[in-house]
């Protein structure tokens, strides 16, 4: 059955499944990105529904100090015993810890902390035993293991058992068994064009581990000119049919040389078979885009909310949106007359600025918005495209002289530039259109400026998210008199 990838498009890293009757469930990184660490359920592993965030809570989540790309790294999704656990590192704060709910999409419990250094936990059960596996930050014993008591969160004496196939900094350790064989697959390469999957097998969980005599098992290391690239960090899952599959990290190339990549880290699938008792990724050939492989359910036709978002905010914010670190939320309130926006003194350089967005999911998109708003001098609300802090695009409206004008702002590292002007009324259609390699700005079917999709790219910008499209309000140094109604928000692709 034929199927694209990835399968969950723009700023999806670090995907980990499970699988719980014929229903399988995903989660990756968020990083500083509010609520954390979002859910998915699929019944084919191709068509995927967000059904929720498992970090929801301040309680739950400290990415207040957060800088970009820091807050929650990359987490693993199991269940046992009818229980759900994820467990993950918050880089900002304390460090491991796991959450467990009985349902995925309602309320994940309290974390209980782990105390072990590093980032990439892993949690396989074994009967009544549970262990934690995890990169250690020491690159002479990098991926440990220990037992952990899942009432308490104590963990037994660690020990090593990967020091790596080539690369000390081997990560993303996950452990599965299969026909009494425990497998142990990871990451190495780094997180760009060295990416890879390695795999290795035991008796025992806790080793020792021979590695395969194929590694690494799945890479496109070598193959610069490839629109997929970076493949690595993956997780396995068998369906209900005997298959398995495998869920990993890339990225998709675009622009002329030296290529780049926007949209952020993305989640693709790929199908695995056994030779020898050694996993064989995708007949041992490359992650392409449009991919062949036995789903274990029929195709969805529906759009989702990752292809289109069409709200007026009368049923508040949809699974789609997320803020930047936790936000003041008496800025922000939805109803019949749309969310309105509070600008505090902020502005989209600086962390708590007034921006709600959702994932730029293709390169090709179309993102409006019908702004009422009457700003005072220096205030100002639109629409943005915020790789981070330091490289981001808006095109809004503001009060100049007291005119009110939309501009187009542009603001790549230490530069920021208006490349566009002109008056409008008081209540404002903007737009974003885009295609792989330009941003184009529009206000009132009027194209005030552009910008190239490389500045916000992570070759530009660095970090490991991707672009992320909303509203944004700003005082410029003061609060907002006044609110910025969002009447309409489309976002198609």
């Amino acid at each position: 059955m034929r199927y694209d990838n990835p399968v969950l498009p723009g700023f999806h890293p670090d995907p980990t499944i499970c699988r719980v009757g014929e229903t399988f469930y995903l989660a990756t990184s968020s990083f500083e990105y509010v609520p954390g660490v979002p859910l998915y359920r699929s019944e084919n592993l191709a068509d995927w529904e967000p059904i929720g965030h498992a970090l929801t809570r301040e309680s739950q989540l400290t990415v207040d100090d957060a800088d970009g790309s820091s807050g929650i790294y990359a987490p693993t999704l199991r269940y046992h015993d009818g229980t759900f656990y994820l467990v993950t590192t918050n880089v900002s704060d304390d460090g491991h810890f796991f959450v467990t709910a009985d349902d995925p999409s309602g309320e994940w419990s309290e974390p209980t902390w782990i105390d072990a250094p590093g980032i990439d936990p892993d949690l396989f059960f074994e009967g009544d035993t549970c262990y934690f596996t995890y990169h250690s930050g020491d690159p002479e014993n990098p991926i440990q293991q220990a037992e952990l008591d899942v009432e308490t969160g104590e963990l037994g004496e660690p020990k090593t058992i990967w020091t790596g196939f080539r690369d000390p900094y081997v990560e993303a350790p996950h452990i599965y068994e299969r026909d009494g064989t425990y497998h142990l697959i990871l990451a190495e390469g780094g997180t760009h064009a060295g990416h890879m999957v390695v795999a290795a097998r035991a008796d025992d969980p806790t080793g020792p581990y021979e590695g395969c005599p194929d590694n690494p098992v799945l890479t496109h290391w070598g193959r610069p000119r490839d629109d997929v690239r970076a493949t690595g960090h993956a997780d396995f899952v068998e369906d209900g049919n005997g298959e398995w599959w495998l869920v990993c990290l890339g990225i998709r190339q675009v622009g002329p040389w030296p290529r780049f990549h926007h949209l952020g880290r993305e989640t693709f699938l790929a199908p695995v078979e056994w030779d020898v008792g050694w996993p064989v990724v995708n007949g041992g050939e490359p992650i392409e885009a449009a991919m062949e492989g036995p789903l274990p359910g029929d195709r969805q036709t529906e759009t989702t909310a990752l292809e289109r978002t069409d709200t007026t905010f009368a049923d508040g914010l949809g699974l789609e949106w997320q803020f930047r670190r936790h936000p003041d939320r008496e800025r922000y309130e939805t109803g019949p007359e749309g969310l309105c926006l509070r600008g505090g003194p902020e502005t989209l350089d600086e962390p708590g600025a007034t921006f709600v967005g959702r994932r730029q999911t293709a390169f090709d998109c179309r993102v409006e918005a019908t702004l009422a708003f009457d700003p005072g001098a220096g205030e100002e609300a639109g629409l943005a495209v915020v790789a981070d802090d330091r490289h981001q695009y808006q095109v809004g409206v503001t009060r100049r002289d007291g005119r009110r004008e939309a501009v187009v702002r542009l603001r790549i590292g230490d530069a920021t530039e208006v490349v566009g002007r002109a008056p409008v009324g008081a209540t404002t259609d903007l737009a974003v259109t885009a295609d792989a390699e330009e941003y184009r700005f529009h206000a009132d079917g009027e194209q005030l400026g552009s910008a190239s999709t490389r500045y916000v790219s992570t070759e530009v910008a660095a970090g490991f998210t991707g672009v992320v499209v909303g509203p944004y309000a700003t005082g410029r140094g003061t609060t907002c008199e006044t609110d910025a109604v969002i009447e309409r928000f489309v976002y198609e692709s």
